[in-house]
């Protein structure tokens, strides 16, 4: 792949400005780390369905819960979560699961005190990626939300690609002019490509996988690919990638089928 193509898209699309519309931009209305590690983590859980619904639906939320997130959970008890959110829906989301969701990571930040460190808790040191730390951490969300599956949290088995939670952490990893970095405890090198039909899309077009499935291995087929061109940061051109598309330009895939091949790269 022509790494100076990647670039040239990164250099036009990765900016702070072509952000929105994306639940990305509600990281933004805070300051404080852990208000940002906590909005970032509810909008990405509703980050599906139609974009315009999804900024919505996430806006409600976090309107609700005042100029601190993180403030209102460590206050709102379990009863004052349900009543706050009871008229609550986003297409198949109900109000019981996104109530559930709340005092889960009311749970959580108590016993942990940040989202963080409840994900840094589950790494090792011999972890190549940050697939076995996000296990630990949704099964621990999803124990503390009630046990039971539901629609905002995916269940951590080994096939689902995840692509929520990836986009997550991708805004917590990495930091450049869009994704903000909230935080500092493991590198971008062991994150992996968040899948959604758009970067399938393009990297089946691409030949960087020939699998029709956007599963767990699907995306981790992607993310080694980009590793041969940006070992230190596989996911570097997520946003840049997608961002042409969603907008409406020119695809770039025209730009970037010549010298495809890892060792071309």
């Amino acid at each position: 792949m022509d790494k100076n193509a990647l670039e040239r898209i990164y250099s036009k699309y990765n900016r702070f400005c072509y952000i929105h519309p994306d639940p990305l931009e509600f990281v933004y209305r805070y300051e404080d780390p852990l208000d940002r590690e906590l909005a970032g983590f509810i909008a990405s859980t509703l980050a599906y369905g139609r974009v315009r619904q999804i900024l919505k639906s996430v806006s409600v939320i976090l309107d609700r819960m005042g100029p601190s997130p993180r403030r209102y959970l460590g206050c709102a008890g379990g009863s004052g979560i349900e009543k706050t959110f009871s008229d609550f829906k986003h297409r198949f989301t109900t109000a019981a699961e996104l109530s559930a969701m709340l005092r889960g990571l009311k749970r959580v930040l108590r016993r942990h005190g940040s989202l963080e460190a409840c994900f840094a808790g589950g790494m090792a040191k011999s972890d190549r990626t940050v697939i076995p730390a996000l296990r630990a951490f949704l099964s621990e969300i999803i124990e503390s939300s009630g046990g039971r599956p539901m629609s905002l949290v995916p269940s951590p088995d080994k096939e689902s690609a995840c692509k929520r939670m990836h986009l997550y952490l991708r805004w917590m990893v990495r930091k450049d002019e869009v994704d903000p970095g909230v935080w500092r405890r493991m590198s971008p090198a062991m994150l992996v490509v968040p899948l959604d039909t758009h970067m399938h899309r393009i990297c089946r077009a691409l030949d960087l996988t020939r699998r029709k499935g956007a599963s767990l291995r699907t995306a981790l087929e992607i993310t080694e690919a980009f590793s041969y061109i940006v070992p230190e940061d596989p996911v570097r051109y997520d946003f840049s990638l997608t961002r042409a598309p969603i907008r409406g330009e020119k695809d770039p895939v025209d730009v970037l089928r010549q010298k495809i091949s890892p060792e071309a790269a």
